[in-house]
């Protein structure tokens, strides 16, 4: 049965490439990532503010996706990865990817 899920993605850019960074990512990979992984929708969000533990990247990537399960998902990204355009603005060393499922009715 396919579920609804949300998958976050906290990035930051390598040194010296922010502009690259979010040039690439907002006009190329997130475009990219829903064509070829099949998903349904994808917004940008940087760290402004917040309360507790420090948030560990400074940029969120949030997408919805359909799939079995977070492994189902989490393929459908890596079998389209050569689909892509990579970026060295990028910083894939300390990027992280969590997989979400939703539990109940979106409220409005």
């Amino acid at each position: 049965m396919t579920k609804k899920h949300l998958v976050l993605v906290l990035t930051e850019p390598t040194e010296n490439s922010e502009d690259a960074f979010n040039d690439y990512y907002e006009n190329t990979h997130l475009d990219e990532v829903i064509a070829s992984a099949g998903w349904q929708s994808a917004q940008r969000f940087k760290l402004v503010g917040g309360a507790g533990e420090s948030a560990p990247l400074p940029y969120l990537a949030v997408y919805e996706a359909e799939g079995e399960d977070a492994d189902d998902v989490l393929a459908q990204l890596n079998d389209s990865r050569d689909q892509r355009q990579q970026s060295k603005s990028l910083n894939k060393k300390t990027g992280r990817v969590w997989v979400y499922e939703a539990l109940g009715p979106r409220h409005e």
